[in-house]
C-alpha cells in the first residue's frame, strides 16, 4: 500500500491534512487556506525568516538556562533555529504576508517548522508533538505579541543593511559622474526658468550629497528598531514567563544577532506601540521623495533630443513608441519614479495601520510589515537598476550646454555688482525683446568689450568671488 502523501494534524478547529513532506503544521496549513490575498509570502523575505530564527533561538537558550525547558528539547530547538538563521527551510514559510490574527500565523509557522525540524534532530517523526510541541516548547514563555514584532524589527534591521549598501553604491556613481563632468558649463534653472551658470559636475555632486544624507537618516531610524519587547508575552505583563527571562532572552538574542538589542522599559507600553515603524517608514518615504525628484531632473535634462533641454544623454534601453519611429524614452528614471510613488503610498498605509491600534495590541502589524518590507525591496531593486542602466552610462552634450549658457538672459546677473540691478534689468529686458545676446545689448548700451568679456566669463559665476 502506497504511503500517504499527507499527515493529519489537529488544532482548536479540528483535524486538517498537511503535506507529509512539509515541516510546517496545521496552523500554517490553515493560514495558507485562509489567506490568498497578496500572493506575496513570507518566503519572499529571507531576512524575515532569519529574524524569526534569532527570536526562537534566544527564547530557547533563556528557557534552558532558567530550567524551564528540558535541555534535550531546548538544544534541538536551538539547532533548528540556527538552521533558519543560516537560510535553510525558506520554502517552509508559505503564509501570505497579508493576514488577520495580528501575526499569529507567522509565529505559528515558525513554531511548527522549528518543532518538526527539532523532532527530526531528536530522531522522532514530524507531528510527534508530545516530544517537542510548537506551543509548549518552541513558543515557551512567548506570545505572538512579543515574538512577532521582535522578528519584524530584526528583519527590518537586516533588510536596512542591504538598502544602505544599495544607496551608498548609487551615491558613489553620482559622485563619479560629478568628477567626470567637472568643468562642463551649463545653465542652472529655478522655477524652470534660466537662472545662473553652474557645472554639470556640481549638479551631479549635489545629487550624490543629497542621497548621502539619507544613509545617515536610514541608519538613525533603524536604530529605533533595536528596542524589543521579548518577555512581554500576551499584553506586556509577562504572564507564563519566569522572572529574569525577558532580560536573559534579550541578552541571548543580542549575542546571536551581533548587535545590541534593548529591552523596552515598559513592556505594556511597548507591546501595542508601532511608532518606531512609523519613523522608519518615514525615512523610506524621505528617500523616495528625494530619489524621485532626482529622476524628474534626469528626465528634464535629457528631454529632446531636438526640442528639449538635451543637456545629457541617458543610455537607450528600449524603443519608446509603437507609432513614432526613432523615439527613445527615459524608461529607467520613469520606473524609479513609480517605485517611489509606491513607497510613499506604503508609508500612508503604515500610518493608518499604526493609528488603528486598540488597547493592548495593534492587530494591523501584518500590513505594516508587508508595506515596509516591500518598500525596502523595491527601493533596493530600483536603485540598483537606476545605477547600472542609467547613471553609470550618462553622457553630457558639453558644447550644447555651453552654447545655452552664452545665449541665456540669466548671465546678466553677473552685471549686478558692477552696474547695479536696475541697469542690469534694462539690458536683460532689451535682450529678451530684441532677441540679441546680453553681450551685444550691453555693448550697445555703452559697456566696454573688455568688461563685458570679463564679467560674462561663466567660469567666474560658479561660486563666490574673491572681491
Amino acid at each position: 500500500m502506497a504511503e500517504k502523501n499527507y499527515r493529519l494534524e489537529s488544532d482548536l478547529l479540528g483535524e486538517l491534512q498537511v503535506p507529509a513532506e512539509r515541516l510546517y503544521g496545521v496552523q500554517t496549513q490553515r493560514a495558507c487556506n485562509n489567506y490568498k490575498i497578496s500572493h506575496v509570502h513570507m518566503y519572499d523575505y529571507p531576512d524575515y525568516i532569519k529574524a524569526m530564527g534569532y527570536v526562537k533561538l534566544g527564547a530557547a537558550q533563556a528557557n534552558k538556562e532558567l530550567g524551564v525547558l528540558d535541555a534535550k528539547i531546548a538544544d534541538a530547538i536551538i539547532a533548528a533555529s540556527r538552521e533558519l538563521i543560516a537560510g535553510k527551510h525558506r520554502r517552509e514559510f508559505p503564509v501570505d504576508m497579508m493576514q488577520g490574527g495580528a501575526g499569529t500565523s507567522v509565529n505559528m509557522n515558525a513554531n511548527e517548522v522549528i518543532a518538526n525540524r527539532a523532532l527530526e534532530l531528536m530522531g522522532k517523526k514530524r507531528g510527534e508533538y508530545k516530544y517537542c510541541s510548537p506551543n509548549d516548547h518552541v513558543n515557551c514563555a512567548q506570545s505572538t505579541n512579543d515574538a512577532y514584532p521582535c522578528a519584524i524589527r530584526l528583519g527590518l534591521i537586516l533588510m536596512n543593511k542591504r538598502l544602505e549598501r544599495a544607496l551608498k553604491t548609487l551615491v558613489k556613481s553620482f559622485r563619479q559622474k560629478g568628477v567626470e563632468f567637472d568643468g562642463i558649463i551649463k545653465m542652472g534653472r529655478t522655477q524652470l526658468q534660466d537662472a545662473v551658470p553652474m557645472t554639470c559636475g556640481q549638479e551631479f555632486t549635489a545629487f550624490a550629497n543629497t542621497l548621502a544624507d539619507e544613509v545617515t537618516n536610514l541608519h538613525r531610524n533603524a536604530d529605533l528598531l533595536h528596542t524589543i519587547n521579548m518577555g512581554a508575552t500576551a499584553i506586556g505583563t509577562g504572564l507564563n514567563a519566569v522572572k529574569g527571562y525577558a532580560e536573559l532572552c534579550t541578552r541571548r538574542m543580542t549575542e546571536a544577532f551581533g548587535e545590541e538589542l534593548y529591552l523596552a522599559s515598559d513592556l505594556i507600553a511597548a507591546t501595542p506601540d508601532t511608532a518606531d515603524y512609523v519613523a522608519y517608514s518615514g525615512a523610506l518615504k524621505r528617500l523616495a521623495v528625494k530619489l524621485s525628484k532626482i529622476c524628474n531632473d534626469l528626465r528634464l535634462m535629457a528631454s529632446g533630443p531636438r526640442c528639449g533641454l538635451h543637456e545629457i544623454n541617458l543610455p537607450p534601453m528600449a524603443p519608446g513608441s509603437s507609432i513614432m519611429p526613432g523615439k527613445v524614452n527615459p524608461v529607467i528614471p520613469e520606473v524609479t519614479n513609480q517605485v517611489c510613488f509606491k513607497v510613499i503610498g506604503n508609508d500612508t498605509a503604515v500610518s493608518f495601520a499604526a493609528e488603528a491600534g486598540q488597547l493592548q495590541l495593534n492587530v494591523m502589524e501584518p500590513v505594516i510589515a508587508q508595506c515596509i518590507m516591500e518598500s525596502i525591496e523595491w527601493l533596493i531593486n530600483a536603485m540598483n537598476t537606476l545605477r547600472t542602466k542609467c547613471v553609470d552610462g550618462i553622457t553630457v552634450n558639453a558644447e550644447h550646454t555651453k552654447e545655452m549658457v552664452m545665449n541665456s538672459i540669466g548671465i546678466v546677473t553677473a552685471f549686478n555688482p558692477h552696474i547695479g540691478y536696475k541697469a542690469s534689468t534694462k539690458i536683460a529686458k532689451e535682450a529678451l525683446v530684441s532677441g540679441k545676446s546680453v553681450a551685444k545689448v550691453a555693448e550697445e548700451q555703452g559697456l566696454s568689450k573688455k568688461d563685458i568679456k570679463a564679467w560674462l566669463d561663466p567660469t567666474t559665476m560658479l561660486g563666490p568671488s574673491d572681491k
